[in-house]
């Protein structure tokens, strides 16, 4: 068998330099722009998906209201027991 070749571990710096992040670099007006513009994004979208929602809620209470007028659904999706209604 094949012996494994142990790698010297090469020191590293102790210290390194941090390296400097994009919001450290933008000016705080920009970053208050780009933060109010991530807060509106985020207010349409949820105002959006409310009224995706609304809008199915609206449409199964219309087909529901067609499937309560239609006799043929009612008479399909009724109990067959009558004696309870004796």
């Amino acid at each position: 068998m094949a012996k494994k070749k142990n790698m010297p571990n090469t020191p590293r710096a102790a210290k390194e330099e941090p390296q400097a992040t994009l919001k450290d670099l933008l000016s705080s007006e920009v970053l208050n722009k780009l933060k109010a513009q991530a807060d509106e994004l985020k207010n349409e979208e949820a105002a959006r998906k409310e009224a995706e929602r609304k809008a199915a809620e609206e449409a199964r209470k219309v087909e529901q209201k067609r499937l309560d007028n239609d006799f043929g659904h009612l008479l399909e999706n009724s109990s067959q027991d009558w004696r309870k209604y004796k």
